[in-house]
């Protein structure tokens, strides 16, 4: 038998392990099964349609948003995909050597980058959009549609208290500070 067990044995061990310490257990629930559903769902994309294109679920999102919003500033992209630029220039780079995107000068301010897709892009976004909603109706097969939109307007709620009090929050937790860097998990050299 693999290692994988399943969400109830999970829940299961947590409501073990934690014992009477004073949590809310709905709310902890709740942010672990988002996780939980996310990390099912990109997955699942990951190695099925995305695989086809070689495509990776980032570099998915970043293709995604360069075509819908047509020649967005790098910063946008960067933002509305939830990665770092850094990340961004690396799947940018990745995207324009498969010829998938390219890179453009602002016309207004030099210091400035946009992003657009090239007529291969423009293609493949065209044929892999309905195969990713196809996964998407999948993985909510065992909703109704009532109960999709419902799940979306709760996720849309979840989004909105953290993209608008979320900075507020975490300057309290951080005693007004702004949160130092983030390290690579690497300890420091002596």
């Amino acid at each position: 038998m693999s290692g994988h067990r399943s969400i109830e044995e999970i829940e299961q061990a947590v409501r073990a392990k934690l014992g009477d310490l004073p949590l809310r257990r709905e709310q902890m629930a709740a942010v672990a099964g988002l996780y939980r559903a996310a990390a099912a769902v990109r997955q699942h994309v990951e190695n099925s349609v995305l695989r086809g294109a070689e495509l990776t679920w980032t570099s998915f999102v970043v293709l995604w948003v360069v075509w819908i919003r047509g020649e967005p500033e790098t910063r946008q992209v960067a933002e509305e995909a939830g990665i770092s630029k850094g990340t961004l220039t690396g799947v940018a780079r990745t995207l324009q050597g498969r010829g998938l995107l390219e890179r453009k000068e602002h016309p207004a301010d030099g210091r400035l980058a946009l992003l657009a897709l090239t007529p291969e892009g423009e293609r493949l976004m065209a044929r892999i959009v309905p195969e990713f909603n196809a996964e998407e109706v999948f993985v909510t097969a065992a909703l109704s549609d009532d109960e999709a939109e419902d799940l979306a307007d709760l996720l849309r709620r979840v989004v909105w208290q953290v993209e608008t009090r979320g900075a507020e929050r975490r300057l309290e937790l951080l005693d007004g500070q702004d949160p130092p860097p983030r390290r690579s998990g690497r300890r420091p050299q002596d």
